[in-house]
């Protein structure tokens, strides 16, 4: 038989994994065919509910902003064969920008 163990506030504290979602620029090098895209969605501060897009990577999962979506379709007009990619942000809040550089 099995005994329930009640965990302490501590021991609770000390496992606790806050949930994350990352950004796609926290990646060294994202690759275009491997990751799927799934969509997700969340609560801003007012409690209005607003959708994103995530791609998942070893089990994280990493926010992919529409103008990223629009840097890579346009990088892929240009070079249907680019398979790697490589993003980098600036800025932040309203003010965040990013990069995306074709890899190969």
């Amino acid at each position: 038989m099995e005994e329930n163990k009640i965990a302490t506030l501590k021991e609770e504290a000390q496992a606790f994994e806050p949930q994350i979602t990352l950004n796609i620029a926290d990646l060294p090098e994202v690759e275009l065919e491997n990751l799927q895209v799934e969509a997700r969605e969340g609560k801003n501060q007012e409690g209005e509910t607003f959708s994103y897009k995530v791609v998942i990577k070893d089990a994280k999962e990493y926010r992919v902003p529409n103008s990223v979506l629009e840097e890579i379709q346009k990088i892929l007009k240009l070079k249907p064969a680019v398979t790697k990619v490589k993003v980098t942000k600036s800025g932040s809040g309203l003010a965040t920008r990013y990069k995306v550089e074709a890899l190969d």
